[in-house]
């Protein structure tokens, strides 16, 4: 599986997703959108457009169990995540597949900083770019040579100078950016028509940190 990796004292893993699971998952968000549990009230972003694929969490007042992607798709993610802690060193895990949902974010609406947990607080995060505004983000008020509008941001857990500390993409539909659920990130908002559609996935791992505790 080829992917990129970036430091940030934690990693955060850069995958391409194949055109197959990317279209499937396209075309099912579009063809049963009116279908989708609303996922708003367990999600702090500032969007109104947040629907739920896949839910296999414990049930709660928020959100029952549900499945709308094939197990191809499903088996994917779960690849993704499973090289990620290989690359990574951490060994006898367990993971579940906790949740998948999309965000489609119009003008001014945005992702405010925060960080991901299913039913366990150890796990990783991840974000996929579905679809992008075909003409940009809109106006930059100021500093238009150091873009932000609609950017998505992850912060590290290193510090210091000289230290890599976040990490501002330049997405491409198709990206598929994974790490762990305390890394703090967001996404700006933007101006002008059009949407940005991205995709987040939870997943539990469930290890040992004493023995995971990153001796070579």
């Amino acid at each position: 599986m080829n992917f990129e990796i970036i430091h940030l004292g934690q990693t955060v893993a850069k995958y391409r997703v194949p055109f197959d699971i990317y279209t499937t998952i396209n075309n099912i968000y579009e063809s049963k959108f009116d279908k989708l549990p609303s996922a708003n009230q367990q999600l702090v972003g500032k969007i109104k457009n947040e629907h739920s694929l896949f839910y296999n969490g414990t049930p709660n007042n928020k959100m029952t169990k549900h499945n709308h992607l094939p197990l191809t798709v499903l088996k994917w993610f779960e690849e993704c995540y499973l090289n990620y802690l290989e690359y990574n060193g951490i060994t006898g895990h367990n993971i579940h597949l906790t949740s998948i949902w999309v965000n489609t974010m119009y003008e001014h609406e945005y992702n405010p900083i925060h960080i991901h947990q299913g039913d366990l607080y150890t796990g990783l995060s991840s974000v996929m770019i579905l679809k992008l505004p075909p003409n940009g983000y809109g106006i930059e008020y100021s500093a238009s040579d150091q873009p932000q509008n609609g950017k998505l941001q992850i912060l590290g857990a290193a510090n210091g100078q000289f230290a890599l500390i976040d990490y501002q993409p330049d997405v491409k539909e198709g990206d598929f950016y994974v790490f762990p659920y305390d890394m703090r990130h967001c996404v700006y908002p933007f101006n002008g028509p059009n949407y940005r559609r991205t995709l987040a996935a939870n997943c539990d791992v469930e290890y040992d940190p004493v023995k995971n505790r990153g001796i070579a």
